[in-house]
């Protein structure tokens, strides 16, 4: 894996979604890392909400920015864990049109380096839907620094090789 400087940065419009019953905008720790490494990437921050763990007004909100053609990718932080209030994943699956598998597998790879086996109780995914990558995270700052910093920025970035979602991005609408 590797940038390659002589292709073309082209940014992508994200919009984020914080999920959680206990925080609000001001106690938003891992929502603020996220939008802060989008913008230092060259990604434009389109929109940003934080919601409870309802799963209809999340899956209307994810809806809203999947029809939005400004929206290239939606991440989200919270709301992946196994309590009865945690439906992100459920919320995704309601949407998705395809499943990312190999995003979650890496996440959990890159995440059992930093807290161990305690990362099998992360349910973090990603889909395609209606051309909009999705991506959830858990809601920790380690976690969002782990997905962002060693999955996300390289991938989002059009100059990383051998492959990377934004060249994909043409494409997605194909049958």
């Amino acid at each position: 894996m590797a940038i390659d400087e002589s292709r073309t940065f082209r940014p992508i419009n994200v919009a984020l979604l914080t999920v959680s019953d206990t925080r609000g905008p001001d106690e938003d720790t891992s929502g603020d890392i996220l939008a802060q490494r989008i913008t230092d990437a060259g990604h434009t921050l389109v929109a940003r909400s934080l919601l409870r763990d309802d799963i209809d007004a999340i899956e209307a909100l994810l809806r809203q920015w999947m029809a939005d053609p400004q929206v290239d990718a939606v991440i989200s932080t919270g709301g992946t864990g196994l309590t009865g209030r945690d439906v992100m994943p459920e919320a995704l699956d309601r949407v998705k049109d395809k499943e990312i598998p190999g995003f979650g597998e890496l996440f959990r790879w890159v995440s059992y380096h930093t807290i161990g086996t305690s990362t099998v109780q992360s349910r973090a995914l990603a889909v395609l839907a209606e051309a909009t990558y999705l991506f959830a995270l858990p809601g920790s700052n380690g976690a969002v620094k782990d997905g962002w910093d060693k999955i996300l920025s390289e991938q989002l970035d059009s100059r990383n090789r051998p492959c990377n979602f934004v060249e994909l991005m043409p494409r997605l609408r194909e049958k």
